[in-house]
């Protein structure tokens, strides 16, 4: 079992089970989303159970995706593509260790120009 919550409680969450590995979003939503870029793993919807979840905006960033955040505080939680069986959860947003460590990168080609990844890790344009 993993916990986290945003930044001033509102919203709690755990997930059942191990967490998969993480990736790495570049694109120019998830920067812009996020602030800088977006780390998260995907789990299955069933594993996710939600406290506060009245808290919670969504932001509907395409026709398959919508982005989650505390209302409160603003803090970037949840990707969510409504049409899979699993959500992303942001890795900043869980509590202690988590278990799991980045496995890729993807969408490099829009990176920011402002800083480097230079960690080994295999690396996607798309």
């Amino acid at each position: 079992m993993h916990s986290g919550s945003c930044l001033c409680g509102a919203v709690q969450f755990s997930v059942a089970g191990d967490l998969p590995e993480a990736s790495a979003c570049h694109c120019t939503m998830c920067r812009k989303h996020t602030g800088h870029y977006e780390a998260g793993v995907d789990v299955p919807r069933a594993s996710l159970t939600v406290t506060g979840d009245d808290k919670i905006n969504w932001f509907k960033s395409s026709d398959k995706v919508r982005r989650g955040f505390c209302a409160v505080c603003g803090s970037s939680l949840f990707f969510d593509p409504v049409h899979l069986d699993w959500i992303g959860i942001m890795m900043g947003a869980f509590d202690g260790p988590a278990g799991t460590k980045l496995a890729l990168h993807i969408f490099v080609a829009d990176k920011g120009d402002y800083y480097e990844i230079a960690d080994g890790l295999p690396q996607n344009a798309q």
